[in-house]
């Protein structure tokens, strides 16, 4: 999340088993999910196995079935995350006068696939490259930050598939949603069944119609980094969510997230939410436009399922999602220079309603 790259199971060895593939990411599910191949653009996915009974059982799996090169020993297979306030350089080799091969931003993980003299070999999304270790996070310290930025989220794999307000076939139905739809996870502990965040309220749909992934975001290659300013130089030109300071329609697509993010919560509510996403636009550390960071990959669920420019296309935006747009753009914030928010589950945190700001 130039600079775009940005409820999981509450299992720390299940995040050591992410396999960090990008643009079109490449997603792996293992065990009884059954495997497959699925795309999110501009991010990166990789599939848990919740019946895997070690993360390294788990890695390995994936790692096998994405057929990632260079072979590394069993105990040299770990997550690797970046340790930067803005941008970390990736290279061809371990030396910073090799050419650069692609750009890891905050928050952003991958797999490691080799270390030596004070750099590391890793894969994240698309690049292939060695950065220097005193730029990294590993170990148990990058599997914190794993947990705080990543989400675990279900896809729809049916045609057509009921969100029920109990985890029963019995249960009261909620809303029809249809294949490749996403929903954020809350919990998998209801066997069959998945609760999901539907609208800020507690929801079930069936685990046999959904595949599992956990989402956390991915470097770009240097390919990638040159296509995403040329696209955003194409859209300002035809002034399609031009620079915030000025647009019109930015204003509405914040206020259309906001409205997805934040329609049931209060005023307070809405407008930290606005100020999620002002504070990325000021922050180095993400995309300077409104547009980048709403979607920047494994950021903003609405955003990724395709709600956001629904609500966006069709003007129904609640009036006071676009007044608190219109107060985050001018610089008002309720939550400091915070740049994260997600379902209150008890973490540290500014709580406002059901959401938990830090």
């Amino acid at each position: 999340m130039a600079r775009s790259r940005r409820l999981l199971v509450a299992v720390t060895a299940l995040v050591l088993s992410m396999t960090m593939v990008m643009s079109s990411s490449i997603s792996v599910e293992a065990g009884s999910w059954g495997n497959y191949l699925d795309s999110f653009n501009g991010g990166v996915a990789a599939i848990l196995n919740v019946d895997s009974t070690t993360a390294v059982e788990h890695l390995s799996a994936t790692e096998k079935e994405l057929n990632l090169t260079p072979p590394v020993q069993e105990e040299e297979k770990k997550l690797v995350m970046a340790n930067v306030k803005s941008a970390l350089n990736v290279r061809a080799e371990a030396s910073e006068d090799s050419e650069k091969v692609g750009k890891l931003y905050k928050d952003c993980g991958g797999i490691i696939l080799e270390r030596a003299n004070g750099w590391t070999k890793l894969q994240s999304g698309n690049i292939i490259g060695w950065a220097k270790d005193e730029y990294l996070l590993f170990g148990e310290e990058a599997e914190e930050l794993a947990n705080d930025v990543g989400k675990m989220i279900a896809t729809i794999n049916a045609d057509a598939l009921r969100v029920r307000k109990e985890p029963s076939l019995e249960g009261e139905e909620v809303v029809l949603l249809v294949k490749d739809e996403v929903l954020e996870v809350v919990s998998t502990e209801n066997e069959g069944w998945v609760c999901v965040d539907y609208e800020g309220e507690d929801a079930y749909v069936s685990a046999e119609f959904v595949d599992i992934t956990f989402q956390i975001d991915a470097g770009e290659t240097m390919d990638e980094i040159k296509a995403r300013e040329e696209a955003e130089k194409e859209a300002k030109r035809h002034k399609n969510y031009g620079e915030y300071t000025t647009d019109a329609d930015t204003k509405l697509l914040l206020a259309a997230l906001i409205h997805c993010e934040a329609r049931g919560e209060s005023y307070e509510g809405q407008l930290a939410v606005g100020a999620v996403v002002m504070n990325r636009v000021r922050s180095a550390a993400y995309p300077d436009t409104i547009h980048g960071v709403i979607y920047a990959s494994g950021q903003f669920t609405p955003a990724l399922n395709g709600k956001v420019n629904r609500v966006y296309e069709s003007g129904k935006i609640q009036e006071s999602c676009i007044r608190a747009a219109e107060e985050a753009i001018s610089g008002v914030s309720n939550v400091g220079d915070m740049t994260h928010f997600r379902r209150n589950n008890g973490r540290d945190g500014l709580v406002i309603g059901n959401h938990v700001f830090y």
